[in-house]
């Protein structure tokens, strides 16, 4: 077991580990127990009742966040040529098609959120096993494969997120940094946590959402009460 370093000790005396905080009360405490030198990230973790394994139960979307994520995200769309200029008025950092596929192909993957086309989907999917591990597959659910190329850019730009069910049935996001205010953190939180239960699959039995966690980079996890989410 790694050894606990002075300020993490001085992190963990702020709050009681194993309580359950409200939404609002974690998002106070992640701000004062975090001692990274850098403006970290908040993250939120949920781990719910699936069974990722079943199709039926896979829980995967995206949502908005009210006050972004802090990250200035870098966006390819890849699609024909009568919608370039769409994608390049909505703010999109790179857009084109074939030359990127191809530098894909050969390893360039600097982007964030990538966003394509119906039509050009046989040629994205061919990349699914470079972008799928990335997390960079576009897909329709998450509204990135998409005519409305310009909305999807704007979308996430604006601070989209997607998100998806883990093999061990657990979802990790990234909700802000830490110079956001509490009540910013607690306002992502809560649209992520709402959006996640509205998800829910009829196949899932017993209690949905069985624990919350939200933390910042290098900082001990503070426990929310999962009685409202379940609620």
């Amino acid at each position: 077991m790694a050894k606990l370093t002075k300020k993490h000790k001085e992190a963990l005396a702020k709050f009681e580990k194993d309580n359950e905080y409200s939404l609002s009360e974690a998002a106070e405490l992640v701000k004062k127990i975090s001692y990274a030198k850098f403006d970290a990230s908040v993250d939120l973790n949920v781990r719910l009742g699936v069974d990722p394994r079943k199709a039926n139960q896979m829980v995967r979307g995206s949502v908005t966040l009210p006050h972004g994520t802090g990250k200035e995200k870098k966006v390819l769309v890849l699609c024909t040529p009568d919608k370039e200029e769409e994608a390049k008025s909505a703010g999109a950092d790179f857009v084109g098609l074939d030359e990127y596929v191809q530098k894909i192909k050969d390893g360039w993957t600097d982007v964030d959120v990538i966003i394509t086309m119906p039509s050009v989907m046989p040629k994205v999917g061919a990349l699914g096993r470079i972008l799928g591990p990335r997390g960079l597959m576009p897909n329709p659910k998450t509204g990135t494969v998409t005519m409305d190329v310009g909305k999807a850019v704007n979308a996430a730009k604006a601070g989209k997120i997607d998100f998806k069910v883990d093999k061990f049935g657990i979802i990790h996001a990234a909700i802000g940094k830490l110079n956001f205010s509490a009540d910013e953190i607690f306002d992502n939180a809560n649209e992520l946590l709402n959006t996640i239960v509205k998800l829910k699959p009829s196949s899932a039995k017993g209690t949905y959402v069985i624990s919350t966690t939200i933390s910042s980079t290098m900082s001990p996890g503070v426990k929310v009460s999962i009685k409202s989410v379940n609620a």
